[in-house]
């Protein structure tokens, strides 16, 4: 009794201590001379934006990389949930085993997937495909398998069994299984889960470019670079107004889903 009555004062000690161990990892150097002009240079240029770079019909104004933004957001996501599918049920624990050869290895395989970022994977994919936005595709795509995956497969350990059950008592094979109970039960979710990963990668894309992978994010290292803080103020602006409206969006639909 006076064991359990104890054990949270335990893991308050553990907390301090990892909390006094980052900090003192932590080595502070010190603000530079230049700091206070560059931060009011930047909230200059924040509020007063570059308005003529929204549209000049060049392809490379903000209106047309914000789309290519979402374009790649959009198919990496859509690639990822449909092959996070089969990497699910390989991953998915039957019954209440804690460990089971096959779900253990398809957790390690989705672990090992979400280990890489998408900035590490976009670097891989421009040495392999050349820079541009195909490359940013395959890096949200691989790295939203690992993730998807994951959620995909507790999605299917804590379904309803009922339907399952009742056709598998009824006569039925584990194809009419999977497609009459299974599938109809967890998609709910599984759409869920899609559109809020969605939201993730587009601000994953918005900063792939910075390294060439296509995108917004291209523009917005070249204006930090040149110091032109009002191309940095309205890139800013047209993501936040991209993030607000796609999360207003997905949050709206994935209530209707679940």
């Amino acid at each position: 009794m006076s064991v359990k009555r104890y054990k949270w004062l335990f893991w308050l000690v553990i907390v301090v201590i990892i909390y006094i161990w980052g900090i003192t990892g932590v080595h502070f150097t010190g603000i530079k001379d230049s700091a206070g002009e560059v931060s009011q240079s930047i909230i200059s240029g924040i509020f007063h934006p570059d308005w003529a770079y929204v549209y000049d019909g060049s392809g490379e104004d903000l209106i047309s990389l914000i789309f290519q933004t979402l374009a790649m957001a959009f198919l990496g996501t859509f690639i990822s949930a449909i092959l996070s599918v089969p990497f699910a049920f390989w991953a998915a624990r039957n019954g209440k085993k804690r460990w089971h050869v096959r779900s253990t290895s398809g957790k390690l395989v989705l672990t090992l997937i979400r280990t890489f970022p998408e900035i590490v994977l976009a670097i891989m994919f421009i040495k392999a495909v050349g820079p541009g936005s195909f490359a940013g595709v395959l890096a949200v795509s691989i790295h939203s398998i690992g993730m998807l995956g994951k959620l995909f497969s507790e999605s299917i350990e804590n379904m309803d069994l009922g339907p399952s059950e009742a056709i598998m008592s009824s006569g039925g094979n584990r194809a009419q299984t999977l497609v009459f109970a299974t599938l109809p039960t967890v998609l709910p979710e599984f759409l869920s889960y899609t559109l809020y990963r969605f939201e993730i990668a587009v601000r994953s894309a918005s900063i792939l470019g910075m390294v060439g992978a296509g995108g917004i994010g291209t523009p917005l290292l070249f204006a930090i670079q040149t110091r032109t803080w009002s191309r940095v103020g309205i890139i800013l602006l047209g993501i936040i107004i991209t993030v607000t409206l796609i999360d207003y969006v997905s949050g709206t639909l994935r209530k209707r889903l679940v």
